[in-house]
């Protein structure tokens, strides 16, 4: 079954169709102000360090992922669902206020809530599609997601920035408020009379053993456990990758900064390529080979940096776009298909910081590592490290099949 026919299937499904639409369009304003943050913040203060804490002020509230996954397992998902993006577009709306560095705090601050928002969100629209779409589509709506969100990226920073020179910065908050308020309006109409969370309460404890119940499920799942890990390990090798990026357009490539726009593209393209595919081949391949070779895709896109012919700079940043989004789609299908209702939403907020925060920890690393050792020496050891990590999730899957395969009870 081809991708065409995923998003077929997806579309004729009202719930994961509604979904779908609501991540395209809140997606749309929230990729537009993330890039043009930083943009506007050097302009406002004239310093590259506060810019480039834009991108932390957006990552920070992934750590605290158990936490804010909490109310999608005590709350209607669905009115958390509009009632968070009607928040965040209240939320957006002082940015108006922004007009200098003495008040780009408040851009900060907003900026970290604007993530909060969005964990929150992502554990509740998991939990909501893990129970009222059927299992069949789960793959498909997780890999027409990621196709909608890379497509995002490579459309909406561009309208963002046009719009942001024409009219400025709070031109784009209120774009970005305004698409977070047609997001909420769109998941009102979802054809769900009641959450599958209002069904089951959830499990007696203390605060933090509640808290906890995400990270208990992931660690004691056979399933779980390989796939976040080799996805939190794919994550950091990929930070590192996007922190050398501009100084492989330099010293490797021998191009202009802006040759790394080109790129980013071509790596957009590859992830939302992978995204159509994601579906038909989670049906025919077990999920951790699934993974596993995506994994070695991008391990070898990673590797092959080491080169500076420009046709394999874009085949490298192609595979590398493809190869990465295989075990995140792999490993949050397998969330939602193997999490019990009442802890769905903590363990796939858990799931999702396992495996971004090594993102962020990597692109500061890899910062640092950039500026004292050669980038060819850390794309290969990175590839070589991605290839390993695609090699034992491989294994694993291997003696999995072989133990379900033995005639032993």
């Amino acid at each position: 079954m081809g991708g065409g026919s995923a998003v077929v299937r997806v579309l004729r499904d009202r719930t994961a169709g509604r979904c779908l639409a609501g991540v395209v369009v809140s997606g749309f304003g929230t990729s537009a102000l993330w890039l043009t943050a930083g943009i506007w913040v050097k302009s406002l203060t004239g310093s590259n360090s506060l810019a480039a804490l834009t991108v932390f002020a957006m990552w920070a509230p992934v750590l605290a992922g158990p936490a804010l996954g909490a109310p999608a397992d005590r709350m209607d998902r669905k009115v958390l669902l509009v009632r968070g993006n009607l928040v965040t577009a209240f939320l957006l709306v002082p940015l108006v206020l922004v007009d200098s560095g003495r008040t780009a705090w408040l851009l900060f601050a907003v900026l970290v809530l604007h993530g909060a928002s969005g964990v929150v969100l992502d554990a509740a629209e998991s939990a909501l599609v893990a129970g009222t779409v059927p299992a069949s589509l789960l793959a498909d709506f997780n890999g027409l997601r990621m196709t909608a969100n890379e497509g995002m990226k490579l459309v909406a920073p561009l309208a963002g920035a046009g719009l942001y020179v024409r009219f400025g910065g709070p031109a784009v908050a209120l774009l970005a408020a305004v698409t977070c308020a047609l997001a909420a309006l769109v998941f009102a109409r979802l054809p769900v009379r009641r959450s599958p969370a209002t069904a089951d309460s959830p499990p007696a404890g203390s605060r933090r053993d509640e808290l906890a119940a995400g990270l208990r499920r992931i660690r004691a799942s056979a399933v779980l456990r390989p796939l976040v890990t080799a996805g939190a390990a794919t994550m950091l090798l990929a930070g590192v990758n996007g922190a050398v990026t501009f100084a492989y357009v330099d010293e490797v490539l021998g191009r202009a900064p802006a040759y790394a726009g080109v790129l980013y593209a071509v790596q957009g393209a590859g992830s939302v390529a992978v995204g159509l595919l994601a579906g038909p081949l989670l049906r025919r391949l077990p999920e951790r080979l699934f993974a596993a070779g995506g994994i070695a895709v991008f391990a070898l896109g990673v590797g092959a940096r080491t080169v500076s012919p420009d046709t394999v700079a874009l085949a490298a940043s192609a595979a590398i776009g493809f190869g990465l989004p295989c075990v995140l789609v792999a490993a949050m299908t397998a969330v939602q298909r193997e999490t019990p209702d009442a802890v769905l939403g903590r363990t796939a907020a858990t799931a999702g910081s396992l495996m971004t925060a090594p993102n962020a920890v990597a692109l500061a690393l890899g910062a640092g590592l950039v500026a004292v050792v050669d980038v060819r020496v850390l794309t290969a050891a990175a590839g070589v490290a991605g290839v390993l990590a695609a090699m034992v999730l491989a294994a694993g899957a291997r003696r999995r099949r072989d133990a379900t395969a033995s005639p032993r009870a």
